[in-house]
């Protein structure tokens, strides 16, 4: 495994307790970080903490229970890890759902609406809450984690597809804003990982999602996490509003 120097960073990953949030604050504490978990699944994140615990690596751990739909939860939160660890380097935005499969006529719009919610407007309130932060300290790294699904839309996941559309657009704009303030914005576009997210897709959804991969195997979460801890670093100095695939090959631009 390559070192990436992360030493002395403090960074929030949200949907950290599992997945590839928790595979991104497994690499983040190797490098030398320290991790703030937020997440709304009490059970899970104590579960997270615990085994991050275990590694001995990195800096501090803490955690929150955060519904990152809500303005209140994300100040509180953000006001917290300040308080706690003096700074926030690392914003990665990792939280996300479904939301199923379905056609688009089928999908109940409160379904829609809430995968919206949580995989586009919880980003734009964690990123508005996080960004003075990043810059008056001069520095700051945030990773957005998109989808291939958005830049070509899966059938029978129009909100999904939207929801993470909607994400690359934001991460090139903000990227812009931020351009000359020492804080760098990029995506990255996952193709499958086998993560929780399984469950609430059908087994027709993940054979159509394998079946459009060319090296003919899902991510792995330890893959992603390695892109991301780069892309978090002081090596990434010139890519800002970027987008970088990890999709096996099925990305074509």
């Amino acid at each position: 495994m390559n070192q990436i120097d992360l030493n002395g960073r403090v960074a929030v990953i949200t949907g950290g307790a599992q997945g590839i949030g928790f595979a991104v604050a497994e690499r983040m504490l190797q490098s030398g970080a320290g991790v703030v978990l937020w997440d709304i699944d009490a059970a899970l994140l104590a579960q997270a903490e615990d085994a991050l615990r275990k590694l001995k690596q990195g800096g501090v751990i803490s955690t929150a229970i955060v519904e990152l739909t809500l303005e209140a939860d994300i100040a509180a939160a953000t006001a917290d890890a300040v308080r706690d660890h003096g700074r926030i380097d690392i914003l990665v935005n990792n939280a996300g759902i479904t939301g199923g499969n379905a056609p688009t006529w089928e999908l109940a719009p409160e379904v829609w609406r809430r995968v919206i919610e949580v995989n586009l407007v919880a980003p734009y309130l964690t990123c508005r809450a996080v960004v003075p932060q990043m810059v008056k300290q001069g520095y700051g790294r945030i990773v957005n984690i998109a989808s291939v699904a958005g830049k070509e839309g899966n059938p029978n996941a129009s909100h999904y597809s939207a929801s993470k559309a909607g994400l690359i657009a934001l991460t090139k704009s903000l990227a812009k804003e931020l351009a000359t303030k020492g804080v760098l914005v990029n995506a990255v576009s996952p193709a499958a990982a086998k993560t929780a997210m399984f469950a609430s897709m059908t087994q027709q959804h993940i054979d159509f999602m394998l079946s459009k991969i060319p090296m003919a195997r899902f991510l792995e979460v330890t893959e992603a996490a390695a892109m991301i801890a780069w892309l978090a670093s002081e090596e990434c100095s010139f890519s800002t509003g970027a987008v970088f695939d990890l999709s096996g090959g099925r990305a074509t631009y």
